[in-house]
């Protein structure tokens, strides 16, 4: 008794042993029910159509098609694999019907932490499902998933005309947070460009999909962008790097702004109200004329936030914690700090010109050399010493 080892046209997986007997529409018949194909004729590897069954040899491999022109398995490298065992490199991805052939280390090496590297990073571990053919299916747009192919074999991102990759590319789990920054925020090509004079904020809708898009531990870069006037508020905006940003006049109330970057920032006029603002770094920021009522800027773990410098002209900051805070050499003219807990605050040579601090805290708190010219200091919740505010 002959036995032969049967496979798809053009695949060299999920092949099936089976008896030779009878006829070769016996063989067929026998193959169509192992298969689950409907076979019409049979190839050697070599792409020899065997038309009758004396020509077939004990532990030959054959490739049964339903009527179309033999497909070399090799085309893909998998056949050397999977008869002899050895490994290779070279997989090949069916994406919504389209074939892309490439290496796993592409895939995997260049973005170790994208969902396409996850996929295909140990074998079998997802128990990807593939075509007759063993490509890998990909359930996405072809046009979507060849510029993020190639961007993964050079480092280089060329889009077409039309294409918008940004809502494909979070399927691929943040493929580079570079990558994401460009898709969302920066030119893409001479095609897709916007003229470099059109300095349009970012909306809302589009800063959700950057921030889904991106992996809870990356630091997200925002740097210099320009949120001016978006609303912002109640999102997750930790550790995020807001330096030089433009935030003028943006919704933040109730963001979580924990450790956040905002050095040099433009938050003038913007609202924060009972945002959290542990840890946060606002050097040099401007904030003229903003809103931080009920702010937290008192971080348990006893990390300061550091807001030496920044410009809080008439900003209102009533009944924020504030303990600890760093406030030195900052702007606080005409600025409304109404029982706000400043316990052990720096804020040495700042300028509290015409500052409202009734009902502060301010045990412990360093003022020396600050300018408390007008400032109200009614209804003090701890006396004020002299040693606090004399130089």
């Amino acid at each position: 008794m002959r036995r032969v080892t049967l496979f798809v046209n053009g695949s060299p997986r999920n092949g099936k042993v089976v008896a030779v007997y009878g006829t070769l529409s016996d063989l067929l018949s026998v193959a169509s029910n192992k298969l689950g194909i409907k076979a019409t004729s049979v190839y050697n590897g070599k792409g020899g159509l065997i038309d009758d069954i004396a020509l077939i040899r004990d532990d030959d491999v054959l490739f049964v098609c339903e009527g179309e022109p033999f497909i070399d398995p090799q085309t893909d490298g998998r056949l050397h694999e999977e008869l002899t065992g050895s490994h290779t490199d070279w997989l090949t991805l069916n994406v919504g019907g389209r074939y892309f052939t490439t290496t796993r280390s592409t895939l995997v090496n260049k973005e170790p932490d994208s969902m396409l590297a996850h996929m295909f990073k140990d074998k079998d571990a997802w128990g990807n499902k593939q075509d007759h053919r063993g490509a890998f299916l990909i359930d996405r747009s072809p046009e979507y998933f060849e510029p993020i192919l190639n961007y993964l074999r050079h480092g280089q991102l060329i889009v077409n005309d039309g294409i918008n990759l940004l809502a494909h590319v979070l399927f691929f789990q943040a493929i580079h947070n570079f990558l994401l920054t460009m898709l969302a925020f920066q030119q893409l090509s001479p095609q897709n460009s916007q003229p470099a004079e059109d300095h349009s904020p970012i909306s809302r809708k589009e800063f959700v999909r950057f921030l889904l898009a991106t992996p809870t531990k990356s630091e997200l870069r925002c740097q210099g962008l320009n949120f001016s006037g978006a609303d912002l508020s109640r999102l997750d905006l930790r550790y995020i790097n807001f330096k030089m940003a433009n935030l003028s006049r943006c919704n933040l109330a109730h963001a979580n702004l924990c450790c956040a970057n905002l050095e040099r920032a433009d938050l003038s006029g913007s609202v924060l109200d009972c945002a959290n603002l542990q840890g946060v770094k606002m050097l040099c920021s401007n904030a003229e004329g903003a809103s931080l009522k009920g702010c937290n800027f008192e971080d348990p773990s006893g990390l300061k936030a550091n807001l030496e410098g920044a410009n809080l002209k008439g900003v209102d900051m009533e009944g924020s914690q504030m303990t600890g805070i760093n406030l030195r050499v900052a702007t606080l003219k005409n600025a409304k700090l109404k029982n706000c807990n400043l316990r052990g605050a720096t804020l040495a040579g700042t300028d509290l010109e015409n500052c409202d601090l009734s009902g502060c805290d301010l045990q412990e708190a360093n003022l020396r050399g600050s300018n408390v010219k007008g400032a109200i200091f009614e209804e003090m919740l701890t006396p004020l010493h002299m040693s606090q505010s004399v130089r």
